[in-house]
């Protein structure tokens, strides 16, 4: 409840306080307002895209030169401008965004700083955009010929506070914003389920950098003037250090971050000088200790350290009417779905896989077993399309698909778990499981925006519900999907790979650090998903619980194929007896 009137709430008390504040007061309130717009994309970019930018300033300084020499220079409107401000931001963030996201570690910031500098130089030269003095004399925003001033601008720079959280929001409670909500250190994962991870960092990158122009035209017109100065590095690295004070992932936190970052700054440059009888340094010094002080106390920022002491929300309820998905046909039992033909993979001098050759039959469980290091996950990436193989084919339903992309693999039907569990501590069991279901929806960001996906949110939601009920978790719908055991942690990542609706589960060392009865339960529901017709591969080193599941094994070591076969004929293997289980001839 408190999450679905916190917009409205933002609005409403921004109308409320402008009429108690004093014009003093009503300032710094602009400016909080201000900074929260550009903050609240700044969470959406890094505190939850993990997107580290320290040059959101430079966009700001983008939207509000174009206003800026657009009403000047043509006489153009603001609200004209808005447009055409939102416009060029977006179109430079793009640009931008093509050149720098590819970037991993500390490259991406380095860059953002790189460009930071880059157009602050840039506009601070260009004498048509008044050079370092800037540009005066912009006009009023009006509305129906009156111009807002003192108290109606903070209601407007308010409004736009509000439609900016609504904006993150409505993005993050989607399809889109959940691989978002994914994306620090799972991009594998996602593309695993068709998720386009560089036009999704690409979009979230846009989208903060069109808030923070929303910001600089609101800025231009309250000033009626801009140079420079405000958009340079350091305001860049002020506004991450809000979004880190408040909360880097909260959206609250962006606006109570903004807010206390600003209310202590100016606190300390009124105290200081008084009790000091200077400023400069001192007030530096003096700001830096409150801040270090703050985040001791609150190292994930204040917004989370109070959430801590307010009643959890409601979870989100699923409907049962929700419109079924499409089910893809699966393929007629016994008709080969996977063949690999002479798959070998090399790294360097070390070839890793060699020659490796078998068929997987719709409606059955084939095995892929051997000793630690016998190059099992390198062949399970290359069967699910995160590595390419140096020579050899691969066949999936009849189609070549060794050097597709994974995004390919997914809308074949090949669907995997992985070895060490790829779920997010924080998103609750629902929601991870509804993230395997990505590639069934169609509806984009623009649509979450306005909540036109309502319909098709209900849809994958209501999917996600039924593969959780269908591997036994039902009781954990809303569990966040960290607090479960590990054993139930794998279950869940069978049930997103199931939301996918594959044609082939592709599982990777399930039993791997599983308990004796966690294991029983493993086995029991691949079982009862082989007896629907699920055709299952599964890569493990565990063979007493492969020995009663699977139709067929395939036994590789030293990256070969030693032998292939019914488990009965494998276990009387001398080879396999030799190389796996350690007989001696």
């Amino acid at each position: 409840m408190i999450r679905r009137i916190a917009s409205p709430a933002i609005v409403l008390a921004a109308f409320a306080i402008s009429f108690l504040f004093s014009p003093y007061q009503l300032t710094l309130a602009n400016f909080i307002g201000l900074a929260s717009i550009v903050v609240l994309g700044l969470v959406l970019l890094t505190g939850i895209g993990g997107l580290t930018s320290f040059g959101q300033a430079a966009f700001v300084g983008m939207g509000a030169y174009t206003t800026a020499w657009l009403t000047t220079r043509f006489g153009l409107s603001p609200w004209l401008t808005i447009f055409a401000a939102m416009a060029v931001t977006a179109l430079g963030a793009w640009l931008i965004g093509m050149l720098t996201l590819g970037l991993s570690g500390h490259y991406l910031p380095l860059s953002t700083m790189a460009w930071g500098l880059s157009l602050f130089f840039l506009v601070g030269n260009i004498t048509a955009l008044g050079g370092h003095d800037g540009m005066s004399g912009l006009p009023h925003i009006s509305v129906f010929g009156a111009p807002l001033e003192g108290r109606s601008f903070t209601w407007l720079i308010w409004v736009f506070v509000g439609i900016a959280f609504i904006s993150v929001k409505n993005l993050l409670d989607s399809r889109n914003g959940r691989a978002i909500r994914s994306l620090r250190g799972k991009t594998v994962m996602l593309e695993a389920f068709g998720v386009d991870t560089a036009r999704l960092k690409t979009l979230i990158f846009v989208h903060a950098a069109v808030l923070a122009a929303i910001s600089g035209w609101l800025y231009a017109h309250l000033l009626q003037f801009v140079n420079p100065t405000p958009f340079g590095l350091g305001a860049g690295i002020e506004y991450l250090f809000m979004a880190v004070i408040g909360g880097a992932a909260s959206l609250w936190g962006a606006i109570l971050g903004a807010s206390i970052l600003i209310l202590i700054r100016d606190t300390v440059q009124d105290v200081i000088p008084g009790l000091l009888g200077s400023a400069g340094a001192a007030e530096n010094i003096v700001f830096g200790v409150m801040m270090i002080l703050i985040l001791q106390f609150a190292s994930g920022g204040i917004s989370p350290f109070i959430a801590r002491f307010l009643p959890r929300a409601a979870p989100r309820a699923v409907p049962d009417d929700a419109l079924a998905l499409d089910v893809r046909e699966k393929p007629e039992p016994g008709r080969p779905v996977m063949v690999a033909d002479g798959l070998t993979k090399r790294f360097g001098g070390l070839t890793a896989v060699n020659a490796m050759t078998f068929e997987l039959d719709a409606g059955q469980i084939l095995g892929v077993i051997g000793p630690n290091g016998a190059g099992k996950s390198t062949l399970f990436n290359l069967l699910t399309g995160v590595l390419k193989p140096n020579e050899g084919t691969l066949t999936v339903c009849g189609k070549r698909v060794e050097n597709a992309p994974q995004s390919a693999f997914c809308e074949l039907g090949v669907v995997r778990t992985f070895q060490h569990v790829q779920l997010r501590n924080d998103m609750s069991v629902l929601e991870s499981v509804a993230v395997g279901a990505h590639r069934r929806g169609r509806d984009g960001a623009l649509k979450a925006l306005f909540r036109l996906d309502r319909r098709e949110e209900a849809a994958l939601l209501a999917n996600a519900k039924r593969q959780i009920e269908r591997v036994g978790l039902a009781g954990h719908l809303h569990v966040p999907a960290g607090n479960l055991a590990l054993g139930q942690q794998r279950i869940v990542e069978i049930a997103r790979a199931l939301a996918a609706d594959p044609a082939i589960l592709l599982l990777d060392e399930p039993a791997a650090g599983l308990r004796y009865k966690e294991k029983q339960q493993l086995h029991g529901l691949l079982s009862n998903l082989r007896d629907e017709g699920m055709t299952i591969l599964i890569v493990e080193h565990d063979m007493d619980f492969v020995m009663n599941l699977v139709d067929r094994l395939v036994v590789v070591n030293f990256g070969e194929k030693i032998a292939e076969g019914l488990p009965a004929e494998i276990q009387q293997n001398e080879k396999v007896q030799q190389a796996y289980l350690g007989v001696e001839e």
